[in-house]
């Protein structure tokens, strides 16, 4: 029996890559820096770079022969590296700009198709090499290739710091600006979060904690259409056959991420981290968590019921998953980015859903507002504003969320905009056109929920 069972699981295997898109999303190797902290700079950028050299070095040829034997498809190579906050701070210099173009350098150099963690860690407070990270992000994102960055300003134990979410309005408008020859797509390189995680193999928000290794693995599955297609032979059943449904394919799904990320560690002889569980849809057709969503039952994702859909979604995925892996980690659920997901393109089309409703959405799935864009024109404070309602989120439920928002500049509510590759296309989405300044100039903390207090 024992044959008859693996042939019909490699058949089934190749079935999901060939017809339903399954696909490993990303190998991402984490690089802990701190050994190459030096107060002269330029030091310290030639130490970042040979470190990445000789840790990534091997890191898209292992991740090709990996595809190629296993027939798996593995659409990104990345790496994660230490916040450069944390290692530009023991030197002398005001500007980070040059930091980032080391990354972009040695990224660009090993073949990687992004490197994270040109982040800063700001949920109390900022320290000097804070201030000068975030102050650095519009020229940085705007005069590199492949840099993503990241800010974390907030934790459900530390509140909110609304000093550096008033901030991140100003320094969005301006990345949009120094990008707009290119539809301002340095902002589509920066992920504003509250309780950010230390292994998120993902881009933009990928950064190597403090608590992580030398150097580790992450790997981010992948497997829309083949949930899609699982649940679209389910018609007729009961939630509780449907959420099943959903377990024993994110099982199957997650069983091929380990399989990879243990092929990869054992090959670049590093350390196994996680695998992130996360649905991550793509612009392909079929590709789709808001195709998901309407083949449970919903005529078009965001009518009423598509929260409830995808908090379904969310949980049968992390329990099919959990039961396949050894490490789960990351941010592990369902992702709802609008650009990258050609059914929420079709949908914010059609009127069915808005930022309201996709806020409402993240209250249950992995992360946040992803890849909306919005007219270039939005008030600095009304970015801020709409950061500081999805941080809040993430705060009172104990949860990740982010935001990863695009005001185009010379566009328009109604219009479109083309990013390309992974990152497709947005429809510029309405935001509220009444104010939220005043509320945004206040200064300070919004004070940690009363049930984070639990030690």
């Amino acid at each position: 029996m024992t044959p008859m069972i693996n042939n019909k699981n490699i058949l089934e295997t190749i079935r999901m890559i060939q017809d339903e898109n399954l696909d490993i999303r990303t190998i991402t190797m984490g690089i802990n820096l701190f050994d190459c902290v030096d107060p002269n700079g330029k030091m310290a950028r030639e130490k970042i770079h040979r470190k990445i050299i000789r840790y990534a070095g091997k890191l898209v040829s292992v991740g090709q022969e990996i595809e190629d034997e296993l027939g798996i498809p593995i659409v990104n190579k990345r790496i994660s590296v230490t916040p450069i906050s944390m290692i530009g701070a023991a030197t002398n210099e005001d500007n980070y700009v040059e930091f980032a173009k080391a990354l972009d350098w040695s990224a660009k150099e090993v073949g990687v198709d992004y490197i994270g963690g040109f982040s800063a860690l700001v949920h109390k407070g900022c320290s000097k090499g804070d201030t000068i990270l975030l102050n650095s992000i519009p020229e940085a994102l705007s005069s590199t290739d492949v840099v993503c960055s990241s800010v974390n300003v907030g934790t459900t134990k530390a509140g909110l710091n609304m000093d550096v979410i008033r901030q991140m309005g100003h320094i969005i408008k301006e990345t949009a600006r120094l990008s707009s020859n290119k539809n301002s797509i340095g902002c589509a390189k920066l992920t504003v979060f509250t309780n950010a995680v230390e292994d998120n193999p993902f881009m933009a928000g990928a950064f190597t904690g403090v608590g992580e290794g030398e150097c580790v693995i992450n790997v981010g599955i992948s497997g829309p259409g083949v949930i899609r297609s699982a649940v679209a032979k389910a018609h007729g059943q009961s939630f509780d056959e449907l959420a099943d449904t959903i377990k024993r394919m994110a099982f199957k799904i997650t069983r091929v991420g380990q399989l990879v990320a243990q092929e990869a560690s054992q090959r670049l002889n590093v350390n196994f981290g996680i695998v992130d569980l996360s649905l991550a849809p793509t612009p392909r057709i079929g590709d789709s968590i808001a195709n998901i969503l309407e083949e449970m039952g919903l005529e078009s994702c965001g009518t009423h019921g598509t929260t409830a859909a995808l908090a379904l979604l969310t949980d049968s995925v992390k329990k099919g998953g959990l039961m396949a892996c050894s490490q789960a980690g990351g941010l592990s659920g369902a992702f709802i980015p609008v650009s990258e997901d050609a059914g929420m393109i079709e949908a914010v089309i059609k009127g069915s859903i808005s930022i309201d409703k996709l806020e409402a959405m993240t209250c249950v799935c992995s992360v946040g507002l992803d890849m909306i864009a919005i007219p270039g024109n939005t008030p600095e404070e009304t970015i801020s504003a709409i950061i500081a309602d999805e941080a809040a989120i993430g705060m009172v439920n104990s949860k990740t969320t982010s935001v990863r928002i695009i005001p185009v500049f010379g566009k328009t509510a109604g219009e479109t905009v083309e990013f390309g590759g992974l990152l497709g296309r947005a429809p510029i989405m309405k935001v509220n056109q009444f104010s939220s300044k005043e509320f945004i100039q206040r200064s300070g903390r919004i004070p940690a929920p009363v049930h984070s207090f639990r030690n």
